[in-house]
């Protein structure tokens, strides 16, 4: 519960950061400028898990460490730390550093890594959806994405991320009669549009249990995890493949674990068709919302995971580290932990939305 609190605490801290200020909204020309805020920096990271080991007996841990990546810019100088690694690939393309420790010493072990990250900010500078391909160009050109991105995602117990169910399914296809187009931004907009306009971000307290996509739906409210699996949800209905990614949320002295999605609307837009959704903003403008956190992916997203389509996706993402304790004897603490040093700002810009719906920094 306690790391819940942080976490609304840090989320509603850093949204509210970047999110509010939004200044001359009512210009003539119909543009809307928002408060200058970092577009480029550079820091170090550190995350990983402090085990120890104590009482007697054989015990086993395993904990499998994501590589650290930006979508613009790049990561640099990794260090490793404790050397007893192999390297491994999981779920198609995520890099990690994978443990299997089997020890009977009484010992702290620090497994993680550490990373320089220089971070630029990723914009889909036109909001009308220009050289995005149609809902139907996707499915003819890229079977393979629709293949493993507009399907279910479960674990042995819970879907996840529901696209077949029929309460979603049917908000999905009004969004789309309402929307008058088949181009794949404009839906996945008035998708996004929707869920803002009908749930808020809401941790629930007590519990780090990731809702499923219906039951968020239903209660209309939750964190980053649960309005990511709705969201991804609504898209897969309407066949645009969509994922989920897993990483931090950075300020300076702060990385907060987090989740956001991304959908492929193809047309050379983004990194290779896929734009980022945060999914977890807090404005009460839907307008803001849309300008600062569709197709936008700030300096403050370090990603560590993105989803292959696969149950395997899921099953990973919601572990952390595991052990095995072969005695009665055995105790094992095992704790997260993420730090930032040496943050530094290289660049402030503010987003302008001109009169043409086409946004820049400047």
């Amino acid at each position: 519960m306690k790391n819940k609190i942080i976490l609304l605490v840090f989320i509603l801290f850093f949204l509210i950061s970047t999110i509010t200020g939004c200044q001359d909204i009512f210009k003539l020309d119909g543009s809307t400028t928002y408060e200058s805020h970092p577009t480029s920096v550079s820091y170090t990271i550190s995350y990983g898990y402090r085990i120890n080991c104590t009482g007697s007996g054989k015990y086993s841990v395993f904990y499998k460490c994501d590589i650290p990546e930006v979508l613009n810019g790049g990561i640099s100088d990794l260090i490793i730390h404790n050397e007893d690694y192999y390297n491994e690939i999981i779920a198609t393309w995520n890099s990690v550093k994978s443990w299997n420790i089997t020890s009977s010493l009484n010992k702290v072990y620090n497994l993680g890594i550490t990373a320089s990250v220089q971070a630029d900010s990723l914009i889909i500078n036109d909001l009308n959806g220009e050289n995005a391909l149609s809902i139907k160009e996707i499915k003819e050109l890229y079977p393979d994405l629709i293949s493993k991105f507009t399907k279910s995602q479960s674990n042995d117990t819970t879907v996840f991320i529901d696209p077949k169910n029929p309460e979603i399914s049917n908000i999905a296809n009004q969004v789309l009669l309402n929307s008058d187009t088949n181009n794949s931004f404009i839906v996945a907009k008035d998708l996004f549009k929707w869920l803002k306009q009908n749930t808020d971000y809401k941790t629930h307290f007590g519990s780090d249990n990731v809702q499923s996509a219906i039951y968020t739906l239903q209660l209309t409210t939750g964190d980053c995890d649960d309005l990511s699996f709705l969201y991804i949800s609504l898209c897969r209905s309407l066949n645009i493949p969509s994922r989920f990614v897993r990483g931090f949320l950075v300020e300076k002295n702060n990385a907060i674990p987090h989740a956001w999605a991304e959908v492929f609307v193809g047309g050379n837009l983004g990194v290779n068709g896929w734009i980022p959704v945060e999914c977890a903003g807090i404005s009460s403008s839907v307008e803001s919302e849309i300008h600062q956190n569709f197709g936008i992916e700030d300096v403050g997203h370090l990603r560590l995971f993105k989803d292959d389509g696969s149950n395997e996706s899921i099953n990973i993402s919601l572990s952390g580290v595991r052990y095995k304790m072969f005695s009665s004897n055995r105790n094992i603490d095992a704790s997260a932990y993420s730090k930032i040093l040496n943050y530094q700002v290289l660049r402030n810009q503010k987003l302008v939305i001109d009169g043409n719906n086409k946004r820049n920094y400047e």
